[in-house]
């Protein structure tokens, strides 16, 4: 009796053991056809193919003169702007600009309520981990900003080293002048620290490049301050969904546009093209 159950449960266990084999290789053949060619031609071809066939590129933004601001009829220019309007037409569709909460411009492309995040954005690690990015198109740096009159005093690093300096609480402008050992109180907001140099009661400021593009000299709030020192590089560049195949075609129409002096023109409208980066 014992040796009859045995050779049961032995039938038993080879039967078990048979039927996980095949399954095993059943899905493994499964997942090879869906994780082959088939999944690498959706990752490769679907973002691209999605926007085309909806006929609109939704860019999330938010208003940061000179990358994207309204005009006084309400539509959306700057450098960014005019530069994924001209990228929607070369893809032959229309440009909706989307107006996001910054903290989740991953979330938003995720979730497809934008195609594209392009507004003056700093390529760091963290925008690298959750999106597929293009390459860096434009430098952007934290700079000194000083009285106009005052600027040839100041061409260094070491000219400014004890300079009394106003920056924004918690901003990038802050931790460089922490990096480099400045004397700094801080402001409310750029605009405030811009204030505190135009009234005396700081000897310069440290903001961001653009801003000081948007509000500083002629023609300017603060015509009386220019910008001096870069205290360091920041560079930008566009978001699209993880594995999209958007980040390379924005590769190549980058690299036609520098090319035919595109980008350098619509740069040149907005007073920044000494920023920008080769492609």
């Amino acid at each position: 009796m014992k040796k009859f159950l045995s050779f049961a449960l032995a039938l038993t266990l080879c039967a078990s053991l048979a039927a996980c084999g095949n399954g095993g290789n059943t899905s493994g053949s499964d997942n090879t056809s869906s994780s082959g060619s088939g999944s690498s031609s959706q990752n490769q071809t679907s973002d691209m193919q999605y926007v085309k066939d909806k006929g609109t590129l939704v860019v999330g933004i938010t208003e940061f003169e000179p990358m994207d601001y309204q005009d006084e009829n309400g539509n959306w220019i700057g450098f960014d702007a005019d530069l994924a309007s001209a990228f929607a037409q070369y893809l032959g569709v229309e440009v909706q600009f989307q107006v996001i909460d910054w903290d989740n411009k991953a979330m938003e492309l995720d979730g497809k309520t934008i195609d594209v995040v392009w507004n003056g954005m700093t390529l760091n690690d963290e925008v690298k981990a959750a999106m597929e990015c293009s390459n860096p198109y434009f430098d952007n740096a934290q700079v000194v900003i000083v009285p106009a009159d005052k600027a040839a005093e100041y061409q260094t690093v070491e000219s400014v080293q004890d300079l009394a300096f106003s920056v924004e609480v918690g901003s990038a402008a802050k931790a460089q002048a922490e990096e480099y050992g400045f004397n700094y109180t801080e402001a409310a907001d750029q605009a405030t620290a811009l204030l505190e140099v135009s009234s005396g009661t700081a000897d310069a400021a440290i903001i961001d490049y653009l801003m000081s593009v948007a509000m500083t000299g002629e023609g300017t709030s603060y015509a009386d301050l220019t910008s001096t020192v870069s205290l360091n590089t920041e560079q930008y560049g566009v978001g699209f969904r993880k594995g999209s195949d958007l980040a390379e075609e924005l590769n190549k129409f980058f690299a036609e546009k520098y090319a035919d002096g595109t980008m350098e023109q619509i740069a040149d409208q907005y007073g920044i093209a000494d920023k920008l980066v080769e492609q």
